[in-house]
Order: structure tokens, then C-alpha cells, then sequence
């Protein structure tokens, strides 16, 4: 099924200098020294579109007023159209700050078009901009619907006779090609698409020309439609500037959000995952210039979704303590992979799967340190004590190199599963090692003998039973050991 999302930025002009999510005491972006945009709060105060700067500063003395910023403006487009590809690769660019997204074969991954329209919503919002959204079969109808404020009844404009219907109903003035001509459409009474569409075609065209026409047919999909799709960069690095100076570390998620939903978006494009991030903090320029702050997050598994990514910057957020203002971010992928599919197994294992545990040691890593949260790594070393050392868990040691330093002859033999940091000197009653009961050996001795290049060690090890039937892994040492009274150490207890 063919269908588009329309996704108009109406606000775009105010809210590249004043976000959706920011509190605002009162904007105003002016375009040739009239108001074009402006926020509610200067609404309220009087402000209407099309005064002069001289009414608005007699309003509100302490307005902020803005001169539009077409730069800002496409720059701030292309990164919601970022975010986007990851919802579907097709995505074009519009007249009038509108996105145009060919979703047709992403329905049934993101459970339905009214999933999809949600979180297409939720993640237009996080990135600062308010939204109007419509569905349509054609581009073009999706372009016009969300230009003239969308629809709540989203499923209701799947077919072709409801678009039509719909698009019948909008003004004549959202074709850009009728303005030029809108006091003649006045003068004639065609207010509306429907009625424009009941005039004589030939007429119309001699009148209005040809790309009135054409955008009226594509949009009542009468003829085809070809766009120029957004294709995703090479290399990912995004920079934003930040709206105030930032004293505190946590008040930085909002924006790091933000270039995180733009790396989802582009990591799903160039089908990649990603290892590590860096997200800069930049600091005051000039005199008083420092350089940004770094902060790193590093993964164990790679990942391409942003919700795991927000939940450990915000960890390492919240530890983080700023040694001066910050006035910008900016975020780098450091590391890629290419992105692994996800395998549906037919028994799921209880507890969760394999990435759910890497995400639940990651977060352990972000709030703890990376010092704090450590796995074992076997060595190539006999004795007991020293064939095991602790390494960070995001440390990663491959299968071959980890069954390398393993010796080959002690993984098949029984090993305790705890094993005591110190052994502990057993006394001897009756020339049997006593620890809460006599012990009695269970097992033929295993003799090991290692170490002689930094102290040699020569140990019998043997596995012990108590009266309890509790089992030990215990020794007698050789080497300067009295035979009359050999002395026992216990090791490890077994499970």
C-alpha cells in the first residue's frame, strides 16, 4: 500500500530560536521589519503578524525579537528529516518547511499508521519543533493535509474517495501557485480546491499557468510523482547551540537527546551500529576560552537505538560536574559496525536475551564507573590463584584468544566454584585436616607445580568431603614441609 506523511513545521521560523520544550517570555522573528512568527506569550501581549517592530516594542519592551534565519531554518530541517530515516529511507524534502515521507512499507514493522504517526509526533517534539501531521495516498495530498493542520482521523485518509473528499474541503490559497492570482479567485468566488477544480481547465491554465495544474493532479493522484530522497552523510558529527548558558550537567539531556534521535535516524540509514560516542561540551569563547569537555560512552555490544543511549548519557550526566557554562554540544560517532539483525529464537530464554544483559552492564558501567564493573578473564597460569584476573566488562577478549590461554589439561578437572582469596591454614586432629568436622579425602591427589620464575609453588590439591557431605577443595604443601606433620590449606568451597 502506497502512503505518504506530510510533516509541516508551521512554527519553524520562532522555534529555531525559541524550542517547543523552552520556557519563553516572549519571541518575535521578524521578515522585511513585520512579524511573521511569534510565540503565545507575546500573542497575549498584543502582537499580531504583520506589525512593525516599532508596535512590538511598545507591547513588550523586553520582547525578543529575531530576524528570520533562512540557514537556521534548513539546518534545522535536515536534521528533523535525520531522525526521520529511521522510521523509513525515502524521505523528501518540501516547499514551506515540510517533509514528505514515503512510509507504505514501514507500517507493519512500527505496529500500524497510527503507531507510526505517534512516534514520528513524540520525536518531533523532543526535538524542539511543534508538528502537524497528515497521511495520505499521495504525496502531495499528504503535503496539502498537513499544511492546513492535519487531521485526527489519521486511518480515515488511507483511501483514495476520503482524499479527494478532503481535499475538496481545503483553501485555495495553500497551492502556492494561487496566491499570485487570489484576488481574481476572490473576484470569481472559488474560495476552495473543489471549486478550483470545476473550472475550465484550458482557461485555467491560460490564465494561471501550468504548475497549478500539475500540483492539483498530483495531489488527486491524476499523475505520477517524482522526489529527490535525503540521502544520509558519509561520516556523522552534529553541533547544536544551546539557548542559555548551562551550569548544570543534567540540564544538558534535552540537547544531547536531540543529536542522539538525528545518530538513530543515520545509523539506520547507513544500516551501522555504533561503539562508541563522544558527546563535546563547548564551553565560553574568547578570553575566557576552555577547551570542551569530552564525555565518553563506550559499549559493550553495538547499538543503533537511541532510548539505551539517553539512559547512559544520562547516567554519566548526572556524575558529571561542569567546571564552567556550556553554550553548545556536539556529538560523534566514533566507532561503527554494521548493524546485526535482531534473531527471534523459537524458546526465548527466561531472564531476557543476550543484548538485554549487555544493556543492564552497560548502565552498571555509566552509574558505577567503568573500574567498578569488572568480569574474569582466565590466564595462562597453573596455579590457582593466578589464573584468573579481573578486567573491565566492556574489555572485550575473543573466544580463541580466551580458550588459548587456557591450559588445555586443567579445563576438563574440577575447579570449586568459590575460591578463597587467602588460603586458610587447617588445623590436624588425628593426622586427618579438620575444618568444623574431620575431612576425608574424596579424590586422588592433582599435584601443581608452577611458578618458578617469581616464586614456585608445589602443592598436592585435593577434593574433601566433611561429615556435613559438604565438599572442599583443599591442599598440603611439599616443599619445606615437615612429612611427620605436612600442613593443609583450604582453597575453595565447591556449590
Amino acid at each position: 500500500m502506497r502512503l505518504w506523511i506530510g510533516l509541516s513545521l508551521p512554527r519553524l521560523p520562532l522555534e529555531v530560536f525559541s524550542p517547543s520544550w523552552c520556557t519563553d517570555a516572549g519571541s518575535v522573528v521578524l521578515e522585511q521589519e513585520r512579524v511573521l512568527a511569534l510565540s503565545a506569550t507575546a500573542r497575549a501581549a498584543g502582537v499580531q503578524p504583520g506589525m512593525r517592530r516599532g508596535g512590538v516594542l511598545m507591547l513588550m519592551p523586553d520582547a525578543r525579537v529575531h530576524e528570520r534565519s533562512p540557514p537556521r531554518e534548513a539546518e534545522a530541517l535536515y536534521a528533523v528529516a535525520l531522525a526521520m530515516l529511521q522510521y523509513t529511507p525515502q524521505v523528501a524534502e518540501a516547499e514551506e518547511g515540510t517533509l514528505l515521507m514515503d512510509v507504505g512499507a514501514s507500517l507493519r514493522l512500527f505496529g500500524g499508521v497510527r503507531a507510526l504517526c505517534r512516534r514520528v509526533r513524540a520525536d518531533v517534539r523532543a526535538l524542539g519543533f511543534t508538528a502537524s501531521l497528515a497521511c495520505a495516498p499521495t504525496a502531495r495530498g499528504a503535503w496539502l493535509l498537513a499544511r492546513a493542520g492535519g487531521h485526527r482521523s489519521m486511518r480515515r485518509t488511507l483511501k483514495m474517495p476520503t482524499l479527494v473528499r478532503r481535499l475538496d474541503l481545503l483553501d485555495l490559497l495553500l497551492a502556492p501557485p494561487a496566491r499570485p492570482f487570489a484576488a481574481w479567485f476572490e473576484g470569481i468566488g472559488c474560495a476552495s480546491l473543489g471549486e478550483l477544480r470545476r473550472l475550465p481547465r484550458p482557461g485555467l491554465q491560460r490564465r494561471c499557468g501550468r504548475a497549478l495544474l500539475d500540483l492539483l493532479d498530483a495531489a488527486y493522484g491524476l499523475s505520477p510523482e517524482l522526489y529527490e530522497w535525503i540521502a544520509a552523510p558519509e561520516t556523522f558529527a552534529a553541533r547544536i547551540e544551546l539557548f542559555d548558558r548551562i551550569d548544570d550537567a543534567e540540564l544538558l539531556l534535552a540537547g544531547a537527546r536531540r543529536l542522539l534521535l538525528q545518530l538513530t535516524g543515520w545509523l539506520c540509514a547507513r544500516q551501522l551500529a555504533v561503539e562508541r560516542i563522544v558527546l563535546r561540551l563547548e564551553h565560553e569563547r574568547g578570553r575566557e576560552a576552555r577547551p570542551p569537555t569530552c564525555v565518553e560512552v563506550a559499549l559493550a555490544e553495538p547499538a543503533w537505538r537511541d532510548e539505551h543511549l539517553v539512559r547512559l548519557l544520562k547516567e554519566r550526566l548526572a556524575k558529571l560536574v561542569l567546571e564552567a557554562p556550556v553554550i553548545g554540544l556536539g556529538l560523534e560517532a566514533k566507532q561503527l559496525q554494521p548493524m546485526a539483525p535482531l534473531s527471534d529464537s523459537l524458546f526465548p530464554e527466561p531472564g531476557g536475551s543476550e543484548e538485554d544483559r549487555m544493556r543492564m552492564l552497560e548502565l552498571l558501567v555509566a552509574r558505577l564507573g567503568a573500574d567498578n564493573v569488572l568480569q574474569a578473564r582466565p590466564m595462562a597460569d597453573y596455579r590457582p590463584e593466578q589464573a584468573n584476573v579481573w578486567v573491565p566488562v566492556q574489555q572485550k577478549v575473543s573466544d580463541r584468544a580466551r580458550n588459548a590461554q587456557m591450559p588445555p589439561d586443567v579445563m576438563s578437572l574440577p575447579r570449586p566454584t568459590w575460591l578463597l582469596a587467602k588460603p586458610i591454614a587447617l588445623l590436624m586432629r588425628e593426622h586427618r585436616p579438620f575444618y568444623g568436622s574431620p575431612l576425608r579425602m574424596a579424590s586422588n591427589p592433582e599435584r601443581i607445580e608452577a611458578g618458578w620464575w617469581n616464586g614456585p609453588e608445589t602443592r598436592d590439591y585435593f577434593i574433601a568431603e566433611g561429615q556435613d557431605h559438604a565438599l572442599y577443595w583443599v591442599y598440603r604443601e611439599r616443599i619445606g614441609a615437615d612429612e611427620s606433620e605436612p600442613r593443609w590449606f583450604l582453597h575453595g568451597l565447591f556449590g
